[in-house]
């Protein structure tokens, strides 16, 4: 369990590094490129990952990294673009906080990850606190926006559950590595194609996807596949939902924004639904089950005891007890119990057996 507490730390990496990108991105980076954005964050960051992994992808890996980089990288940041520019923050961040349940279920279809209690109640309360926290009031809901949304959500879940299914044999780095640098040169042509010249960058805008590179983006991910490969999908996506939880903690923090009651109560929900998915939660709640609990003995049964290896004895006669008879001594004093044997006699009925008290040595006595 604490191997498990462990990782889960870890992987809450990720989820906090991108909760930050927020506020960096709005702050430092150049708007109106999101496409080049997107290539320069992943391509750097896979180049550096690849520097201090060392190695090449071979065989099949080629054409899972470029599977992967689609799903995980080129498509969703695309498609998370265009759901910010036709929806509300809210809203996109409501479709996406959905994703713990979908990587659930492609997780029981394709890893055999049977969705637990805990984690899908964890999920319902999860999302409830995430609704609480960015809801405001009633905005428009563009159907474009949603369908890009749910799009994005999807892909990166089936993206995140087949990195999980293929990452035998092949260490976190590497694999990172190669779907960052996939990812990034998928984006290229497209960027070129629809936003033309790279953007000239600046000192504070140089700094800034320094920092989107290395930490959002390489650390960021590379914790995250770390923590799919050690505990259950399940797990993991609910760790996802510190995403929306450090980027209204950092604006409030940084950005000066009001904590509302209303976003305390959402903060504080979305937290006890990552709590629930923990294993640890799990283990609670199999004990309160009576999963784990061996049943009490009936009242007034005796203790139990590990039986022999050759079997159970038989049972034994309390009246009746067997010896053997000690030379010179007749049927009727072993039956009567007078033989003068002291320290060897076996009685019948429950007598005396093993010992001779003064009672018997005078009875003895004036029987001689």
């Amino acid at each position: 369990m604490e191997a498990a507490f462990r990782w889960a730390l870890v992987t809450a990496i990720a989820p906090v590094a991108w909760g930050t990108n927020y506020f960096v991105t709005h702050q430092f980076l150049p708007a109106g490129y999101p496409l080049y954005g997107a290539a320069i964050r992943a391509l750097p960051a896979g180049l550096l990952l690849l520097l201090v992994s060392g190695k090449r992808p071979r065989g099949s890996w080629w054409w899972k990294s470029l599977a992967l980089g689609t799903l995980n990288m080129s498509a969703f940041f695309a498609l998370i673009y265009l759901a910010a520019q036709l929806l509300p923050t809210s809203v996109a961040s409501a479709v996406m906080a959905t994703s713990p349940v979908v990587m659930m279920l492609l997780a029981w279809s394709l890893l055999s990850e049977r969705p637990r209690i805990p984690h899908l109640a964890g999920a319902g309360i999860g999302v409830a606190g995430v609704c609480l926290m960015l809801f405001t009031g009633v905005a428009a809901v563009g159907v474009l926006g949603v369908l890009a949304s749910i799009a994005a959500m999807v892909m990166s879940s089936l993206g995140y559950v087949l990195a999980k299914r293929w990452s035998a044999g092949v260490d976190v780095l590497s694999s990172t590595s190669w779907q960052l640098i996939a990812g990034g040169v998928v984006l290229v042509p497209f960027a070129v194609v629809a936003e033309g010249a790279p953007p000239a960058l600046e000192g504070p805008a140089i700094l800034g996807f320094a920092y989107v590179t290395v930490v959002a983006t390489a650390l960021a991910f590379a914790a995250w596949f770390a923590g799919l490969r050690h505990l259950p999908a399940g797990t993991v996506g609910l760790v996802g939902l510190l995403n929306p939880v450090t980027g209204v903690l950092l604006g409030t923090t940084v950005a000066g924004e009001a904590l509302t009651a209303r976003q305390l109560c959402g903060l504080v929900l979305v937290l006890l639904g990552i709590l629930l998915g923990q294993p640890g939660a799990a283990r609670l709640a199999a004990l309160v089950r009576g999963r784990v609990c061996r049943p009490s003995p009936p009242a007034g049964a005796a203790p139990a005891t590990a039986a022999s290896p050759a079997g159970p004895s038989p049972p034994r006669s309390p009246a009746t007890t067997t010896s053997i008879r000690p030379r010179g001594v007749s049927d009727h004093e072993m039956a009567t119990g007078t033989a003068n044997t002291p320290g060897q006699e076996v009685t019948r009925g429950g007598s005396r057996a093993g010992c001779v008290t003064p009672t018997d040595r005078s009875r003895d006595a004036g029987s001689r």
